[in-house]
């Protein structure tokens, strides 16, 4: 009986019963905070070498640990860190008066259980005010997901064209097919530098071949180098933390930015959890991290989001994973790059967070492409949530690197970066598309959107590119001989930049004019309120020009197409009734004047005259009368009562609000309200009529019911009712009379 209750039959409908969650299992490393089989922090140092980290002797250790004990522990403020309580930790992350040097300084002589405990102490809230003094850089960013299932080059092009428009610094592609990679690589090289240059760009794919591509010049950063938290999972991928610091090196010395990408649950996934909690192991793959040389981390859940969210405190573990990689000094890219839950409230609760908190990157992976192009996987934010994003960072005053671009803008870069791919590919015999397919790339949402074409176009201009060993010199050359000079310098200067290796340095991005943001040239100097990062107010003005906002003048632009549908003329000072049957209609000061369509999408003309005709029909009569003196629809309807010779008013606002009221009660109670005037229709108004005159006459009204709605009509109408409730202020004259009119219609 109780699953058959109205109520739960909604409930279970609902998108967040479509997740998956767990009872927490420690056996099988299903905690998300602390096991009990978590091991105790301890540490202990002879002759300059580790020989016991964190309760395991050096003759027990894996292979994780011995690359910790190895590189990833700073031997000389180690006792000094490891002495510290657990408490007084935590609180120096949080305390404004505790510098990031210092905290940092700490953390690095701490072992992976160490840190585990002293973030699992922290609030959400604590985690968030850490994250702000903790983050490398000051100036946050945002990163993007390029993909789509044709692996359309003109279409990855105008995609990356259009991120970037919108702000995100770096953008990455991965590939339905492998052997596709060097001609998205291409696309997403070129598109990138559309419009808004300095992005960097990333081709994420089997290791050996994403190297080769950086190496030509085809791409500029990497982060898909997995490492785990448990040494099976290693040796399951055929990996070790050595082979890894090797891969690491690689990048790095070849001037490709490099971060690696952990994210708890991982171990989970793959039964390999050894029973110890998420964050712990996941504090093992940040302190790997350091260990190897890494720019950064990514994490905050990524594949493994899912079964983190899926256990109690599993957000709270989330946002933890990106604090740890801030306090061990290395650029944060925090997730949100995985779908974490098919309710909407639950994705905003996962990204909200790392929003106001700032990060190096809000996302690690912005879907601006449609859910179904994401070939990583869905996102926790994807295209369609571009606005939504867009309004919550207006909302809060808060910088997540985006932001609004207009129509007529992202048509140009879609058509720009789309022309310089096709005239590329042509130029350099690599495929042949027709101008009809860059007006479908411009003109598309995604590839759902697009014919298939020839179905193994993409494949041999990949096989192409990687027979000929195409560089990105071949690319700028094409570009240059093709006309399109812009792009060809861009992706110069990007490629000279990578020579000169500042974007090796911490958290570093390129801006539009190529300069570095980095931890050393933008670093976070946050040290409590009115410090750190703040909005400038160019930056604020475009956060909060979204594309929706409208000026009042704007919100009240229809008026005018309206006016003079109804003519009111003053007859004379409006004088108290006599006629039983009479009841007073109570016009607001600017009905007639400056307002003259109600929100509900009727005439004010149309209104009055289906009131007056209720009236009519129960055998009263109306006499409109216009209050001067006030602009609340209480005082108009009680001043219209106390007019009417029956006793009985009615307060009509311009907006539509309209109320019956009768001269003896008091100001703000009335007989009947219709408070939400969107809601409204003309047999309503009528019906209104009917019960004043009903009212008037001594019986009993009929109950009027606007049935209710499930939209969101405050959010949807309050901008527009502000705008005319300026307009009626605008024509109140305090203490003047009201005066009886006269409404024709002409």
């Amino acid at each position: 009986m109780a699953d058959e209750l109205g109520r739960f039959r909604v409930l279970n409908s609902k998108p967040v019963n479509l997740d998956g969650f767990s009872v927490p299992d420690a056996g099988l490393g299903l905690v998300a905070m602390s096991s009990p089989h978590d091991p105790a922090p301890s540490l202990k140092i002879r002759g300059g070498e580790v020989v016991e980290l964190d309760g395991k002797g050096a003759g027990e250790f894996d292979v994780i640990d011995e690359f910790i004990a190895r590189y990833g522990i700073d031997l000389t403020v180690a006792e000094e860190a490891m002495a510290l309580g657990d408490e007084t930790l935590a609180r120096m992350v949080v305390d404004i008066n505790v510098p990031r040097a210092e905290v940092v300084r700490l953390i690095g002589g701490t072992t992976p259980a160490k840190l585990a405990r002293v973030v699992a102490l922290l609030s959400p809230v604590e985690m968030q005010m850490a994250m702000a003094k903790m983050r490398a850089r000051r100036t946050p960013s945002n990163q993007a997901h390029v993909t789509n299932q044709l692996d359309d080059p003109l279409l990855i092009a105008a995609d990356a064209a259009s991120a970037v428009a919108y702000g995100f610094r770096e953008v990455e592609t991965t590939v339905p097919v492998l052997g596709d990679a060097p001609s998205n690589a291409v696309a997403l090289l070129i598109g990138s530098q559309v419009g808004s240059p300095g992005a960097m760009a990333q081709c994420s794919i089997e290791e050996a071949l994403e190297l080769r591509l950086g190496l030509r010049g085809l791409t500029s950063y990497a982060e898909t180098i997995s490492i785990y938290g448990t040494e099976q999972v290693f040796v399951d991928g055929d990996d070790t933390p050595f082979s890894k610091a090797i891969l690491t090196s690689a990048y790095a010395s070849r001037g490709l930015k490099m971060r690696v990408t952990s994210g708890g649950g991982a171990e989970v996934l793959m039964g390999a959890a050894e029973k110890c909690s998420i964050l712990y192991l996941e504090s093992r793959c940040v302190s790997l991290a350091r260990a190897l040389g890494s720019q950064g981390v990514q994490n905050g859940g990524i594949d493994g989001v899912g079964v983190v969210a899926s256990v109690p405190e599993g957000m709270k573990e989330l946002l933890a994973e990106n604090l740890m990689v801030m306090m061990r000094d290395l650029e944060s890219c925090a997730g949100n790059d995985n779908l974490i839950s098919e309710s909407d409230i639950r994705r905003s609760a996962h990204t909200l967070p790392v929003l106001l908190a700032g990060a190096d990157f809000v996302f690690s992976g912005f879907g601006s492409i449609p859910r179904y192009d994401n070939a990583f996987a869905l996102s926790n934010f994807n295209s369609d949530d571009m606005d939504d994003f867009l309004v919550l960072q207006r909302d809060w005053g808060a910088d997540g690197g985006l932001r609004t671009v207009s129509p007529e803008h992202l048509e140009a870069v879609r058509r720009r970066a789309a022309k310089a791919v096709q005239a590329v590919y042509r130029d350099l015999g690599l495929a042949d598309y027709e101008d009809a397919r860059v007006e479908e790339v411009v003109a598309a949402n995604g590839s759902r959107d697009l014919p298939a074409g020839h179905p193994k176009m993409v494949a041999e201009a990949a096989a192409s590119i990687e027979a000929r060993q195409l560089t990105v010199f071949d690319v700028i050359a094409s570009l240059h001989r093709t006309g399109f000079t812009d792009e060809a310098e861009a992706i110069t200067t990007l490629t000279r930049e990578r020579l000169r290796g500042d974007q090796l340095q911490t958290s570093a991005i390129f801006d539009e004019k190529f300069r570095v943001l980095s931890k050393l040239t933008d670093p976070n100097d946050y040290t409590g309120p009115a410090t750190g990062y703040a909005l400038t107010d160019r930056r604020r003005a475009e956060i909060d020009a979204i594309r929706q906002a409208r000026s009042s003048a704007e919100l009240t632009a229809d008026q005018e197409s309206y006016r003079g549908h109804v003519l009111v003329t003053d007859v004379e000072p409006a004088q108290q009734g006599s006629d039983p049957r009479e009841v007073c209609i109570g016009l607001s000061p600017a009905w007639g004047r400056s307002v003259w369509l109600t929100l509900c999408g009727l005439t004010i003309g149309e209104v009055l005259r289906q009131i007056s005709a209720g009236l009519e029909e129960e055998g009263c009569i109306a006499r409109p009368v216009r209050v001067r003196s006030t602009i609340d629809v209480g005082l108009i309807g009680l001043t219209a009562a106390r007019l009417s010779g029956s006793g009985i008013g009615i307060g009509l606002q311009g907006k539509g609000t309209a109320l019956i009221h009768r001269r003896d009660l008091a100001p703000l109670a009335n007989l009947e309200l219709f408070s939400v005037a969107p809601l409204l229709t003309a047999k309503m108004y009528r019906e209104l009529g009917k019960n004043a005159a009903r009212h008037a006459k001594g019986m009993a009204p009929v109950p009027i019911f606007t049935g209710g709605t499930d939209e969101s009509i405050s959010a949807r109408y309050h901008a527009r009712a502000v705008a005319l409730v300026a307009l009626e202020r605008e024509s109140c004259e305090p203490g003047q009379p009201p005066v009886t009119v006269k409404v024709e219609w002409p």
